[in-house]
């Protein structure tokens, strides 16, 4: 995978490894902090909720300012404010100052992983953007499957602040990585005004796209926000076993991620999209109908993460491509809203099983994942049907 790719987007993966781990890690230690902060774990949850929202909304507005300078200085500087974050995080001895630096590493979690996704594809060989973005990729995965276990170990070992020391050294390194391989000759990409970047929120195209990736992505949210409780509850697992299959789905999103970089490559993003919805749909049907035989479970869940993950370069190329098309000025600025779309996605999923459990439901959430599939399907066929009447407008 890194074989002809630029060095660069080998850097981005490193961030994009400290950056997963400093969004998810929080999940494994947060009784430890709420008990040493003195707060109740239900105000604890506001520091992954907080997470989210800071970035769902601080990614795009942003981007509007940022996207106009070269992109090196950029993601050098979000880096600095990343580090900044969890050096706060590390040093917080009140619940208010950690919330703080969450609130700021989210930000500079999102403007980077926004920007960095068009700098992986501009460096790319022609041909292979799909492959860079999912390279990048492939460090988030990554630290889902291996940083945030080991992280989670440490914490409740260790102390809650030691995963985030660790944090902070993954950081520096991968500050120096940007800083000593981005291009400094790589120029930012031409940019329109605040009323142009933002028109993007109102081109039909580029709002379908948000939908398609918030839809796709989310699908998943529904049974895996409660996954721990589907494989006890319903598939008569027990804690420990539970444990060992959620590193079996998280090694199977890291191998979906690659082979979805090069199903963009070969075949193209939107064909690489709708062949990997109906899988997931299906997936998650079969999870519904067959989800007592534990001894296919393993299987679904392999074939269930490498389906999932492998959307994420496909939607992103997606962005990327459809901003290009219809908002030249204003790609980084569109790659800010996907970014935002792809966290949109996981809160609703997660709301949506949170509703069928509170309903006594569980059963059902692998049945609402692949129902939201299938409306991504619907929005990605729309997409094309409005893209291509847009397109032809143009060219009359």
């Amino acid at each position: 995978m890194m074989r002809g790719q630029h060095p660069a987007v080998l850097a981005l993966a490193v961030a994009a490894f400290a950056i997963g781990m400093a969004e998810f890690i929080v999940v494994g230690v947060l009784p430890a902090i709420a008990s040493d902060l003195g707060v109740t774990q239900d105000r604890a949850g506001a520091l992954v909720s907080g997470y989210a929202l800071a970035l769902a909304i601080g990614t795009p507005l942003l981007m509007l300012t940022l996207s106009r300078f070269a992109p090196r200085r950029v993601l050098t500087g979000l880096m600095t404010l990343f580090v900044i974050g969890n050096l706060l995080a590390v040093v917080a001895q009140d619940f208010t100052s950690l919330m703080l630096g969450r609130v700021i590493t989210a930000v500079a979690h999102g403007a980077l992983f926004a920007l960095g996704a068009t700098v992986a594809s501009r460096l790319a060989p022609e041909g292979r953007s799909g492959s860079a973005i999912a390279l990048m990729f492939s460090g988030l995965t990554l630290a889902m499957v291996v940083g945030v276990p080991i992280g989670s170990l440490l914490g409740n070992g260790m102390g809650w602040r030691m995963p985030f020391m660790a944090i902070l050294a993954l950081a520096v390194i991968a500050l120096i990585a940007l800083w000593r391989w981005v291009p400094a000759s790589l120029a930012a990409q031409p940019t329109g005004s605040w009323g142009e970047q933002l028109s993007a929120l109102g081109h039909p195209v580029i709002v379908l796209t948000m939908t398609l990736t918030a839809l796709g992505f989310g699908a998943t949210f529904p049974l895996f926000t409660y996954i721990s409780a589907w494989l006890t509850e319903q598939t008569g697992f027990s804690t420990a076993a539970a444990s060992g299959l959620l590193v079996v789905f998280g090694g199977a999103t890291l191998v979906g991620n690659l082979m979805g970089g090069r199903l963009v490559g070969a075949i193209g993003w939107r064909r690489t999209a709708a062949w990997l919805l109906v899988g997931l749909a299906a997936i998650l049907a079969i999870i519904h109908a067959w989800g007592e035989a534990r001894w296919l479970m393993p299987v679904w869940l392999a074939v269930w993460g490498a389906l999932a993950f492998g959307l994420s370069p496909a939607f992103q190329s997606g962005m990327l491509a459809t901003a290009e098309q219809h908002r030249p000025r204003a790609v980084a600025f569109a790659s800010a809203l996907n970014i935002s779309s792809f966290n949109i996605g996981i809160s609703a999923g997660s709301a949506v099983g949170s509703a069928l459990v509170a309903q006594q439901a569980l059963e059902m959430t692998p049945l609402a994942g692949s129902g939201m599939a299938m409306l991504a399907l619907g929005a990605l066929w729309l997409q094309g049907q409005v893209n291509r009447s847009r397109v032809a407008e143009a060219m009359a």
